[in-house]
Parts: C-alpha cells; sequence; structure tokens
C-alpha cells in the first residue's frame, strides 16, 4: 500500500469514527459535517501533497516513516512548550527518570562551561567504588569523544543493561584516566535530611519521583528518633527542584497535613479534572514548617508549596517560584512511542492558578549564589545561605513566641 494510500485511509477511518459518535446525539447536521468532512479532506491532501513532494525533490532521499515521525512531532510540539513526542527510547527514559531507578553507573553529571562535570557520584555506586569524583570532567564514553553541547545523548551512553561493562575516560588534573565500571540498578536519592541543632529537621527534596514520599517519611522519622521522638520545626527545601509526578507531590503534602485540598485541575475529561485532598496523620503533629523556594522550584514543587501555604501549613520563604501550573499526561502509541501532552490546568487550594505566575513566598529572601549546593547532598552554610538562615531565624521566633505565651 502506497503513502498516499495509506494516509487517504487514516482520514477515513476517523472520518468513519466521528460520523459513529455523531450518531449517537440526538440531531446529526449533514451540512455542517459535510463541510468539516470537506476541510478534513483537503488538509489531508495538502499534507499528502506535502511528503510527495520531500520525497520525490528533496536534495536527498528521505524515509517516509522519518517525514511522518516528524511531522508527528511538529505538531505536537506546536501544542505548547511542554507537550512532545516520545520515540521508544525518549519513552522509556521519561519513564525511567520518574520510577526512581534505573540501570547505570550512578552520577549525577550536568554542563559546565562546555564541559560535561560530574557533579556528585551517589554513594555506593559502581562511579563510586571506582574512585570517580565530584568535580571530574567525563571526556569519552567507550572511547567516543562527548559532544559538550549534549547531556541527553551523554546519559543515554550511560545507561545500558545489568552487568554490561562501559569505559569511562576522566579528566583530573590535566590528565586522562580510565575507569572500566559495570552498570547496575541505581537508586535515585531524592531526600537528604540533617538534623539542625537540637530542635529543627532540615530536608531536602530535589525532585518528585515514585520514591519521594516514602523516602520523606523515612528521612522524617530517623530525624525524629535522633532528636528523641520530635522535631520543634522542619525546614522543607524545595529550591531548584524542576518538578516530577502529581502523585507524589500530593503523597508529599499529605504528609504534613490532617485535611483540606492539596489541589484540583480542570480539563476535557473527566480522568484530567480531579480534587486531592488530604488525609489524617501529620506526621510532625503540627510542629512549624517553612519552606524554601526559588524560580528554580516547578510544577510539583510548586504544588507542595501551594498546598502548604493555602492550607496555613507553612510559611514560604525564598523568590517567587517558576510558575508551571500545568500537568502533563503521557499517553502511549503503538510501537513504545507515546504523546506527552498538556492535559489539565491546576489551582491551588484557593482555587488559584499559578501559571507563568508562580508561588509568591510569604518571606521575600533573594537568592544567593551558589546555594543550595548542585549535589543532593551538599554540605549546609547557614552562615551564608541567607533563604535557609531566614528559615531558621523565623523558626526561633516562632518557639520563643510559643514560650512567651505559656
Amino acid at each position: 500500500m502506497s503513502l498516499k494510500t495509506r494516509i487517504i485511509l487514516v482520514v477515513v477511518i476517523g472520518v468513519v469514527m466521528g460520523l459513529s459518535l455523531s450518531i449517537s446525539g440526538k440531531l446529526l447536521d449533514f451540512d455542517k459535517l459535510s463541510s468539516k468532512q470537506n476541510s478534513t479532506w483537503k488538509h489531508a491532501q495538502v499534507f499528502t501533497e506535502a511528503i510527495e513532494s520531500i520525497k520525490r525533490e528533496y536534495i536527498e532521499p528521505i524515509d517516509e516513516s522519518v517525514l511522518l515521525e516528524n511531522a508527528i512531532r511538529g505538531m505536537v510540539s506546536n501544542l505548547d512548550p511542554h507537550s512532545e513526542f516520545l520515540d521508544k527510547n525518549e519513552h522509556h527514559n521519561i519513564r525511567t527518570s520518574t520510577s526512581g531507578s534505573y540501570v547505570g553507573v550512578g552520577i549525577e553529571v550536568g554542563q559546565n562551561n562546555n564541559r560535561i562535570q560530574i557533579i556528585s557520584p551517589i554513594a555506593g555506586s559502581p562511579a563510586a567504588r571506582a574512585g570517580i569524583r565530584s568535580g571530574d570532567e567525563l571526556v569519552g564514553i567507550d572511547g567516543q569523544a562527548l559532544k559538550n553541547d549534549n547531556l541527553g545523548a551523554t546519559i543515554e551512553l550511560l545507561r545500558g543493561q545489568v552487568g554490561s561493562k562501559v569505559k569511562l575516560s576522566i579528566s583530573r588534573d590535566n590528565d586522562v584516566i580510565d575507569y572500566y565500571v559495570q552498570r547496575q540498578i541505581i537508586r535515585v536519592a531524592s531526600v537528604h535530611k540533617e538534623l539542625l541543632n537540637t530542635s529543627y529537621g532540615y530536608v531536602r527534596v530535589n525532585q518528585f519521583n515514585g520514591n519521594t514520599a516514602y523516602e520523606l517519611n523515612l528521612a522524617v522519622d530517623e530525624l525524629k528518633n535522633i532528636n528523641q521522638g520530635s522535631l520543634m520545626g522542619l525546614i522543607l527545601d524545595l529550591r531548584n527542584n524542576p518538578g516530577g509526578r502529581l502523585d507524589s507531590a500530593v503523597k508529599v503534602s499529605d504528609l504534613f497535613l490532617d485535611n483540606g485540598v492539596i489541589v484540583s485541575a480542570e480539563g476535557r475529561t473527566p480522568e484530567s479534572s480531579f480534587v486531592r485532598s488530604a488525609h489524617f496523620g501529620d506526621i510532625i503533629q503540627g510542629s512549624k514548617i517553612v519552606v524554601l523556594v526559588n524560580n528554580g522550584s516547578a510544577s510539583a514543587s510548586e504544588i507542595v508549596a501551594g498546598a502548604l501555604q493555602g492550607n496555613n501549613r507553612g510559611i514560604i520563604v525564598g523568590t517567587p517560584t517558576f510558575g508551571k501550573g500545568l500537568v502533563q499526561t503521557v499517553v502511549p502509541l503503538s510501537k513504545g512511542q507515546a504523546i506527552k501532552i498538556t492535559t489539565s490546568r491546576y489551582f491551588t487550594p484557593s482555587g488559584e492558578s499559578i501559571h507563568e505566575v508562580g508561588i509568591r513566598p510569604d518571606i521575600y529572601i533573594d537568592n544567593t549564589h551558589g546555594f543550595p549546593d548542585l549535589s543532593l547532598s551538599g554540605s549546609l552554610n547557614i552562615k551564608d545561605d541567607k533563604q535557609l538562615a531566614e528559615a531558621i531565624s523565623f523558626l526561633n521566633s516562632q518557639i520563643e513566641l510559643h514560650s512567651q505565651l505559656k
């Protein structure tokens, strides 16, 4: 079957399905349907003509499957900046990134001054055991020089099958060292905890994946056990957290609430319109919470900050957040492909949309360069990190006020 015939067949099937759905209604306006049908045919004809012209006249031969995939990519990406077509590998990667685990060597990499830099090896990972260090430059994988402008391609090369080996070429102190590392299942930590003095807990969440709520609950329990069973206050650091899974954000918010709306959403389908509410069981039993945010706090981070602020459960300190108030859904397609499309607009407990506005902090403190540390487990600096210092100061003032009222 030729390309043109297949495209026409797809259009026919779509029109027939439209007819079938329309017949279920009380009235069927055939004149309007005919006009709409003609418009569909005309657009399909132009689309077909364009592809046939490219196949026939473009300077280099192009496979028709590539043309069709590019057409789908363009169609989806033009919906909004957050919607995209995912091929099989991209679909797999996005599922992996939100699951909390992946197969790889266990390093966090980033781009810095046109270099692929090791931000931090994950504790206990193959990379950490091999001796790869934070600050090293990754210059090659399996003998292949890296393109420093393509971080995604580098991450793809680092991943593979469990038990497979990979050679990592590391530049350190003007020397290049080759490390041979065996890939394994890497559990991605999304929560880091510390006890600040004898009263407050500090937890940093750098993404919202499938394990985040469990990790956070465990971290708070460990902090309470260290501090004789309770915390007088908690600092929840969501700075530079780009978001992740909506259900994870809901579960994290629910850890600190006894009741109230966490988030609501409106879309065109029943599945995309919903309200998520809290259940009884605040894990720190009403102790004060300060949430640290900045313009790198987006999406799921904003859901948590908005839920705690909107239910008068936490004070927000920092700068306005990014302002991504849209929900994307990954819709699987055939052959392992998918489309990620915007399906809902979400709202804070007060019913406000934060899209392109962000969460406004209760206490505005400008960013301090270098904070928080790029690494999840980077050391804290209460003196120089002005936002963290303000959070501690606020908790101190609340405890003093509570003592005066007794």
